[in-house]
């Protein structure tokens, strides 16, 4: 644990209280990505099956159920208790563009070619790519609302943090895992856009447009 990797967890915590938050108090899901929420479902729950054979501490017991909760809960919210609001008409990529090479890769490439390790592994490659959907829909509608954005921002703080994380355990601690640095900043460089636009006009006051 590092200063990096704390912050890190609480921007991704951060975010996921933004986006429930948000779907609850307005009773609607109205511009987010059922299917971007569906793909991080998939992510933790098969990152975070080691739950069930390892025990690293309390912290990361507590932020992994919470991270699997939260995501099931945005999934059901979207899909079931406010699906009237939810806007599957812009919500349309194509999902198994990403799932399916993820599996590829998980596959091909791995540290360990054991049920486990091919599952976290699969789940750190789709997680790179899981905020596409999300994005696609921002950029077909032609903007998002100030709340969706912050949601965004504190998400791709997240993996941004993880990356200097990375960087500090490989000079402090010796440490790297290249699968997950790569994917981190795949993940990170498909926010540059998004955060510029951020920058420029959310923090300002103006409403967030993605070209289309």
């Amino acid at each position: 644990m590092n200063i990096f990797r704390l912050t890190g967890d609480l921007s991704h915590l951060l975010a996921i209280i933004i986006l429930l938050r948000k779907i609850w108090k307005s009773r609607s899901c109205a511009g987010i990505s059922g299917k971007s929420q569906l793909l991080f479902a998939i992510v933790y729950t098969t990152r975070y099956l080691d739950l069930l054979t390892t025990y690293v501490s309390l912290y990361n017991t507590l932020m992994k159920l919470v991270f699997i909760a939260a995501s099931y809960a945005t999934c059901y919210f979207i899909y079931m208790k406010f699906k009237a609001t939810y806007d599957h008409n812009h919500d349309t990529f194509r999902i198994e563009f990403l799932l399916i090479p993820a599996v590829i890769l998980a596959l091909l490439i791995n540290h360990d070619f054991t049920v486990l390790e091919v599952l976290w592994t699969f789940s750190i490659y789709l997680e790179s790519v899981a905020i596409l959907p999300q994005l696609f829909m921002v950029s077909k509608t032609g903007e998002a609302e100030s709340i969706t954005s912050h949601y965004l921002f504190a998400l791709g703080s997240y993996r941004g943090l993880y990356i200097l994380n990375w960087i500090y355990r490989y000079f402090m601690e010796d440490h790297y895992d290249l699968i997950a640095i790569v994917a981190g900043v795949v993940q990170t460089v498909l926010y540059c856009d998004f955060f510029y636009l951020y920058i420029t006009k959310v923090l300002r006051g103006k409403k967030l447009q993605l070209p289309a």
